[in-house]
């Protein structure tokens, strides 16, 4: 039978599955939500593009290489001039290596542990466990800034605790930090476990929170950005952190990352050394290899700390 209107369409023309399709796409919650998704795809595709282009476009710094180099370890320095959107490294082909976060995760689980209100402040005391280790400073009651400077393991497996697997796999998730993988115990997951970050992911994360663009509470992060504060002078602040993995026999892992503030830009940072077991001059290398590179491209002073 020939049809002569929508509506005798709908009800004499289709019947069944066609009918049923028909009248979901119709059905204005059902074709929002697949509006949403359809959006969501989109987005998915498009973020995808723009990471693959963003990992191509790393500058190599022959100089930053030479410094990595005389270190005598294998490693990378990435950098990210936030005003120009601008990347560059030495050996570039190394920034996207995953590896434990290690102590540099202090600066997350100091954002979970105020976040969910283990903590409130900077400066409320983390108890001492009571067991002597050979880090005397770590030996004591600690405030959460003073846990922070010295990197107190032990202090932060007491927060880590009192957040729970739960909690802290949820922000894990939203906050898109490294891999996310909590597997290797809720004390040791980010020293010896399965949870990895690599130099690029370090920066993402940093630019995040400098930009307050994670899933914590502004006042949350101000005070994370004020125990991670290392320097500041009349013309730069430096936020940073150290990490260092040794896992048995494994490659040892060494971490320094952060930004400086200088001149109405940021300058996001993230070396990581890696050795199979290294000599004494591993752990102060950290450091001294990003300040020299830093130096040389005028981010920091070369009397600087």
């Amino acid at each position: 039978m020939w049809c002569w209107g929508w509506e005798s369409c709908r009800c004499r023309c289709w019947s069944g599955r066609w009918m049923h399709i028909l009248n979901r796409f119709f059905d204005p919650v059902w074709s929002v939500l697949m509006l949403r998704r359809l959006c969501f795809a989109a987005v998915v595709l498009l973020s995808a593009a723009t990471l693959v282009h963003a990992q191509s476009a790393v500058e190599e710094l022959p100089a930053a290489r030479a410094v990595l180099d005389a270190s005598g370890f294998t490693g990378t320095t990435l950098i990210y001039d936030l005003n120009n959107e601008h990347w560059m490294a030495g050996h570039a082909e190394l920034v996207d290596t995953a590896a434990l976060p290690a102590s540099t995760f202090k600066l997350f689980s100091s954002l979970v542990a105020l976040e969910t209100r283990v903590i409130h402040s900077a400066d409320e005391i983390i108890p001492w466990d009571g067991v002597t280790r050979s880090r005397t400073e770590t030996n004591t009651d600690l405030s959460l800034r003073d846990a922070f400077s010295v990197s107190s393991v032990a202090h932060y497996q007491h927060l880590v605790r009192e957040i729970g697997s739960g909690r802290m796999g949820v922000l894990l998730r939203e906050a898109d930090y490294g891999n996310t993988d909590m597997n290797g115990g809720l004390e040791t997951f980010w020293l010896s476990g399965d949870l990895r970050i690599t130099p690029r992911q370090q920066i993402e994360f940093l630019v995040r929170l400098y930009n307050n663009d994670v899933p914590f509470r502004p006042e949350v992060v101000r005070i994370v950005k004020d125990i991670a504060l290392m320097e500041e002078t009349d013309t730069y602040k430096l936020r940073a952190k150290t990490g260092l993995a040794v896992v048995g026999d494994a490659e040892n892992t060494g971490w320094w990352v952060g930004w400086v503030e200088k001149d109405n830009n940021a300058y996001f940072f993230a070396t990581l050394l890696l050795a199979q077991n290294p000599d004494e001059t591993f752990v102060p290398k950290r450091i001294a290899t990003t300040r020299e590179i830093l130096s040389q491209l005028n981010i920091l002073p070369a009397d600087a700390k």
